[in-house]
């Protein structure tokens, strides 16, 4: 197995119980953008540590950072805040499964986005497995409590958050791996270490201004909440290395595509953890993902 598709699973993984622990912490004190800070605030020391240690261990000393790297870097740390609070909004509406399902539309908006901002080619064959999983993510993007046409069924606030949480990733993606390509190293553990350090440290220091002065008691309730949250931060920081290092290996499309996994692993944390029920619609979706992801590896 080749080392991208390896860490993509393991970011998937880490994915899914990272928004498990977002959907338990907003049933609590905390707002969409405090849980979002709570996620960035309890990842980035073990992410200092870890870079810290690696560096260390292999005698790598901390590679110049470009102008271009920073600002590819504020990108993606903008558009995962953005993407993250849409996330965990659309928790309060629907349901664990339906939210991490409106989020995979991310896949063919990165794929877009990657062909737009890097230049990156893809293959007819890669495009079509892309489209088949997302046949499969709108099977699943059904509401049957909402009469009406298909159209009216997915047009909510639900499905919105869910886009835009879409959109915010795909850029994060994009983002993200073009700030890692500027790093002048060969090692792709060290890059994205480095990466995701500047990007964590940029977000707690952006989302602690943003609270104190809009959201005043909320730095307060993340601290409160420290006994869930720093499990949230263990898996943020672990799903987000394994995504960083996918983007360096891989592009960023067919990554979030095989990263469609996560929704398999969602559906079980729904039913086992969350005790919700799968309908038929749901199990073709899946069924469609599955095809998507096979196909995807396929034809790499």
């Amino acid at each position: 197995m080749d080392l991208w598709i390896a860490v993509t699973l393991s970011a998937a993984f880490f994915q899914t119980l990272r928004f498990m622990l977002h959907k338990v912490l907003s049933m609590g004190a905390l707002t969409s953008t405090g849980s979002t800070f709570a996620r960035f605030a309890y990842a980035m020391p073990p992410a200092l540590l870890f870079t810290s240690l690696y560096m260390g261990s292999t005698g790598q000393g901390w590679p110049g950072l470009s102008l271009a790297f920073w600002l590819y870097a504020w990108i993606g740390a903008l558009g995962q805040i953005l993407a993250t609070i849409c996330v965990v909004a659309l928790f309060r509406q629907r349901n664990f499964a339906v939210g991490i399902t409106f989020k995979k539309t991310e896949v063919i908006q990165t794929a877009i986005l990657g062909v737009i901002v890097l230049g990156e080619a893809i293959s007819p064959a890669g495009w079509g497995a892309i489209l088949i999983g997302l046949v499969g993510v709108l099977l699943l993007s059904d509401t049957p409590e909402i009469t009406g046409s298909f159209l009216r069924r997915i047009a909510s606030r639900a499905v919105l958050l869910g886009l835009a949480s879409g959109f915010f990733f795909a850029f994060s993606a994009v983002g993200y791996r073009a700030a890692s390509l500027e790093i002048a190293a060969e090692d792709p553990i060290l890059r994205a270490s480095v990466t995701y350090v500047c990007v964590v440290v940029s977000q707690v220091i952006a989302m602690a201004l943003w609270l104190r002065a809009r959201e005043p008691g909320q730095i307060a309730a993340v601290w409160g909440a420290r006994k869930v949250a720093v499990w949230l931060g263990l898996t943020s920081m672990a799903g987000s290395l394994s995504w960083f290092t996918a983007f360096t290996l891989q592009t960023a499309a067919y990554v979030q595509a095989l990263g469609q996994v996560e929704l398999l692993f969602s559906l079980a944390a729904s039913v086992l953890f969350f005790h919700e029920r799968i309908s038929r619609r749901e199990l073709l979706g899946i069924g469609f993902l599955t095809l998507s992801i096979l196909a995807l590896v396929l034809v790499l």
